[in-house]
């Protein structure tokens, strides 16, 4: 693939005037989603027509999956020896990470064709998730560090928070508004990306947020820590909304499509269940 090597150095500004209430008005049905036979699920993407992607794991081998019309079809990448898929574009575009060799590379599936991608240098290179036009974002490693990348028109950027010691580029819209997390002083932050400018996202109270997804109405999903407890959060019109699935320990939204419709993951006792909120 094509490689052009840049780096953002932008503006990190700060988002203001935001309000935080529980699930309940806004959101409607969760639903649970779980490969059949499967000892874990997450589900990771949503496209505009409701495909899911995610990953499970079966006779402790990971495979990435695609639920579409009700039927999982599992998604591994030749040869590998675990694969994972995280995003799924309107086209139904996926991409994903696959480890082979010990090594752990991205991918695009596209066409039936997957096509293999790694930042020039990194020890590691995940794809998180793919926009209507093709541009692709996500991590790698290099010298020990983690930085976010876009991939598009065939150039690879590097995105790095200024004065963060790590960046991951997340999620995408069709705008190529960016979103993601970073680390500073042991602490993570969500990020949005847009015009240039870095804004920095923390749900109220916590003690740790991570950006998982964003649409085309500016509406952002992610995962936010407090006393010591991990909930999924809705980041709308400058309203926060929890998520937590009935019953679950741990709750993390992903992504999320024009529509509204969110997924991600929760764990009760020790075993994953992928999850789709309908609005």
């Amino acid at each position: 693939m094509g490689q052009l090597l840049k780096g953002y150095v932008l503006s990190l500004s700060f988002i203001l005037a935001v309000t935080s209430h529980a699930i309940g008005q806004q959101l409607d049905t969760l639903n649970t989603i779980d490969v059949p036979g499967a000892t874990s699920t997450t589900a990771q993407g949503i496209n505009a027509r409701d495909e899911i992607v995610g990953q499970y794991i079966s006779g402790g081998v990971t495979h990435g999956f695609l639920l579409s019309d009700g039927e999982f079809v599992s998604i591994d990448f030749p040869g590998a020896t675990s694969s994972f898929a995280r995003g799924i574009n309107a086209r139904g575009d996926i991409v994903g990470l696959y480890t082979s060799g010990g090594v752990t590379h991205g991918y695009l599936l596209s066409g039936g064709a997957f096509t293999s991608i790694d930042f020039p240098g990194a020890s590691f290179t995940g794809a998180r998730e793919i926009n209507a036009r093709g541009d692709i974002v996500g991590r790698y490693d290099s010298a020990g560090v983690t930085h976010g990348f876009l991939l598009s028109a065939g150039g690879l950027t590097s995105i790095d928070v200024p004065g963060a010691s790590s960046t991951v580029a997340f999620g995408i819209n069709d705008r190529g508004d960016i979103v993601g997390f970073y680390s500073t002083a042991g602490v993570n932050h969500g990020f949005l990306l847009s015009g240039g400018s870095f804004t920095t996202i923390d749900f109220p109270g916590a003690s740790d947020t991570f950006d998982g997804g964003i649409n085309d109405l500016g509406e952002i999903v992610g995962r936010y820590v407090s006393a010591g407890v991990s909930h999924g959060f809705l980041l709308s019109s400058g309203s926060f909304t929890t998520i937590d699935f009935p019953g679950a320990s741990f709750t993390s939204a992903l992504e999320i499509n024009s529509r509204g419709d969110i997924v991600g993951f929760y764990t009760i006792g020790v075993v994953n269940h992928g999850f789709l909120l309908s609005r």
